[in-house]
């Protein structure tokens, strides 16, 4: 089978580290099952993989790759990429994945928990449907676990173009909040308007109504103007940094309104189904910047690490 993987982590050059070449096909542990992927997507994890930074359970190929929709018996299916439970069955706190344990999605074929499969919507794409197991149930449960968002909501999304954050303005205009989005670029901000952000600002800017929800995924580049721009009693939720990890802290702002700041990461199964229905029942189509072939994922990789990406950069596997 064709892979994306690697042998050795290159900190500095993480995109000469990806490999695409023939690996043996994987077999399925019992209670596991096949998947015959037809398409990826790419996720900043895979870039710490490539970094060395992300776990590796064995030396040799090492598949990346956590989002994955494909043809499982038959059926069309997306996969839950979180083992939530160690390997004696016991639960933990923080949920291992699928390819931190030696099961990378990113290949022609690949084995998962018989549990994992979700049925694909029909009306999404492949690569569109790939786009749901990371991006968008992460941004899922920001909006509807951690948060409260409905109509009458007021939802800021800083950095807008990301797989979170396109996530996020589909998720909370189709529940009929008022989305305001950040972003230094432009075309951005007007491809944020097309997906039904109310309003896009540059970043820093002002906003012209304190918001109900922010949705933090830049960190220290945006986090001021998140606690800034947060009303009375708000909710800011954290899932990332992609401008760093340390942020300094507004402290009067906090208590004096009142905010609560939630971390927040993944999503569980019931939440996976949840979205996925979601989406089908709405009608929402993940934003895709690009869909390559396996053999151009080390593009889709540069391309991520150079920050212009909108939507989620996706592969093919067909």
């Amino acid at each position: 089978m064709r892979a994306a993987h690697v042998v050795e982590p290159c900190a500095d050059r993480p995109v000469e580290a990806l490999r695409v070449g023939d690996l043996a096909d994987p077999q399925p542990p019992p209670g596991w099952v096949g998947v015959d992927v037809r398409a990826g997507a790419l996720n900043m994890h895979d870039i710490w993989t490539l970094r060395g930074v992300a776990s590796r359970p064995h030396g040799g190929p090492h598949v990346i790759g956590r989002d994955a929709a494909g043809v499982a018996d038959g059926r069309d299916v997306v996969v839950y990429p979180v083992l939530p439970t160690a390997p004696d069955g016991r639960t933990v706190t923080h949920a291992t994945l699928l390819p931190d344990a030696g099961h990378g999605l990113l290949a022609e074929r690949v084995v998962v928990p018989a549990g994992h499969l979700v049925p694909k919507p029909a009306a999404l794409s492949w690569a569109e449907a790939a786009c749901l197991p990371t991006a968008w149930l992460t941004a899922y449960r920001m909006l509807f676990t951690k948060a409260t968002v409905g109509p009458g909501r007021v939802v800021l999304v800083q950095g807008a173009g990301g797989g979170v954050a396109t996530a996020a303005v589909g998720l909370a205009v189709a529940a009929g909040a008022t989305v305001v989005v950040t972003s230094r670029s432009p075309a951005k901000r007007e491809r944020a308007l097309a997906l039904g952000a109310a309003v896009a600002l540059d970043v820093g800017e002002r906003v012209p109504e304190l918001a109900d929800v922010v949705v933090e995924t830049v960190g220290p580049a945006t986090f001021a103007h998140s606690v800034r721009s947060t009303r009375a009693g708000g909710v800011i939720v954290v899932c990332g940094g992609t401008s760093g990890f340390t942020a300094q802290l507004d402290l009067p702002r906090l208590f004096a309104r009142e905010i609560t700041v939630h971390g927040s990461t993944m999503g569980s199964l019931d939440e996976f189904r949840a979205l996925v229905d979601y989406v089908d029942t709405h009608g929402i189509r993940p934003a895709v910047d690009s869909v390559v072939d396996l053999a151009d994922v080390r593009a889709q990789a540069a391309r991520m690490l150079a920050g212009t990406a909108f939507g989620k950069l996706c592969v093919s596997l067909t």
